[in-house]
């Protein structure tokens, strides 16, 4: 007995809404609307009797048609429209069915199919997208001036703010949402026929084909392409990148969360987080954990479909093939990191007194940098060098505050060293770059 993709391993989207829209049934219910709507559009245009495009859209009811039987019928021709059509035509009247698919090729309801799922997902995955940005708005506003170490390559650098970092967060979120709207206004009808050429339509006089597309892409609410792009495959290259840079943006995040959360650092943890089967006490980052996952695989679907460009001929052989399961695969990834973003950010706790603990670490260390430029205008900027690099050395060697060791240095004198080494002094225009942050919409 054949058992469906029940997502086992598959938790980042098992469950979501992105899951369902891209399902079996998902994609045969869009096969069937392209189907509808081509010969809706030739009635329109009075290329087919008006009342055969009734007739196929009332034939076109996915519970009508069996997944799997179609799936396997799939094999003899290579794509799963061969099938669907003789299906279909079976379903309507004789007078009818030579207006199923009249003069479509598979490609083109696959292709078009392919545009309206992805047309469908990326209006979830956007709501989703929307409530990130939403959360971490509020996160930004409520820790504008959060203070809290600053790190690069793993170590204190200068003090920054949280606020600061969930802003930039939000900032990525935002380029992924103002990329995928793009990418799904522009995503395209498929309607060439054989070879590109619209010939089987072209009794209709030399405008009748691209009037025809023109209709086809009203019926479906999708873009009406300049040319056929059965090899020219930039609606499905741009829709890869847009998906591949959200993930990678949604990492992001993921990343510092699972970073921030360490038992060790515990300046962040999720709002329920995951158990353990072995160890009742942890609380695993669940949600960061899902979505460095889906951050990590996003490129490799991404790159089979860019290495899908190479398409020979005016139709190919594999490339478009190969297209199918690694675009369904990343949606699925960005649908699910998108879900676990927004359930990430909006249960995300803070915990302030951590990360000003840990400023305190280095012992006035991470403010060197203010030292030194202050240093540098009184006894210039080789000699504050020195000054610092040394100091600096020996509070790290003999575990002793960076102000004690600086007391006695003549450079320093009548400054107040524990004003210039309280790392809460020294966030730069974190605040004032939170805000301009935050006035994005």
């Amino acid at each position: 007995m054949h058992e469906s993709d029940a997502g086992l391993l598959a938790p980042g989207r098992a469950g979501s809404a992105a899951e369902a829209a891209t399902g079996d049934h998902a994609f045969l219910r869009a096969l069937l609307d392209a189907e509808a709507a081509l010969t809706r559009a030739q009635a329109v245009r009075g290329l087919a009797p008006a009342g055969a495009g009734r007739a196929v859209t009332g034939a076109a009811e996915a519970g009508s048609f069996d997944v799997r039987e179609l799936a396997l019928r799939a094999r003899s021709g290579g794509n799963p429209v061969i099938p669907l059509v003789a299906a279909l035509s079976a379903a309507v009247d004789e007078d009818v069915r030579p207006f199923v698919h009249r003069g479509a090729t598979s490609q083109d309801i696959l292709d078009t199919a392919a545009m309206l799922v992805a047309s469908r997902t990326l209006g979830i995955v956007l709501d989703d997208l929307g409530r990130t940005a939403d959360a971490l708005e509020r996160l930004a506003a409520a820790h504008r001036d959060t203070p809290m170490p600053g790190r690069t390559l793993t170590q204190h650098a200068v003090p920054t703010t949280f606020g600061l970092k969930a802003a930039g967060w939000r900032a990525l979120v935002l380029d992924a949402r103002d990329r995928l709207r793009a990418v799904r206004g522009a995503l395209p009808v498929q309607l060439g026929g054989a070879a590109g050429t619209l010939a089987a339509f072209s009794d209709g006089g030399d405008a009748a084909g691209p009037d025809l597309v023109a209709a086809y892409a009203g019926e479906l609410g999708l873009a009406e392409p300049l040319l056929p792009w059965h090899t020219l495959r930039t609606p499905v290259a741009d829709l890869a990148g847009a998906l591949a840079f959200t993930a990678g943006a949604l990492g992001k995040a993921a990343a510092d969360v699972l970073t921030l959360s360490r038992t060790e650092i515990g300046e962040l943890a999720e709002g329920s987080g995951g158990g353990s089967s072995a160890m009742p006490h942890k609380a695993n980052p669940v949600r960061a954990t899902l979505i460095a996952a889906a951050a990590r695989r996003a490129p490799g679907q991404a790159a089979t479909l860019y290495g899908s460009l190479t398409a020979e001929d005016e139709r190919p052989a594999g490339a478009w093939h190969a297209e199918w399961e690694p675009l369904r695969d990343l949606l699925r990834l960005v649908g699910g990191a998108a879900r676990d973003a927004a359930e990430l950010t909006e249960g995300l706790r803070v915990f302030p007194p951590a990360m000003r603990n840990h400023l305190g670490t280095t012992g006035g260390l991470i403010v060197s940098e203010r030292l030194a430029a202050v240093a540098a205008g009184r006894v210039g900027p080789a000699r504050a060098k020195e000054i610092l690099t040394g100091a600096a050395r020996l509070a790290r060697d003999e575990g002793r505050p960076l102000a004690e060791v600086l007391a006695v240095e003549p450079a320093f004198d009548g400054l107040d060293l524990a004003e210039l080494t309280d790392p809460a002094r020294y966030t730069g225009c974190a605040g004032l770059l939170t805000d301009r942050a935050l006035e994005r919409r």
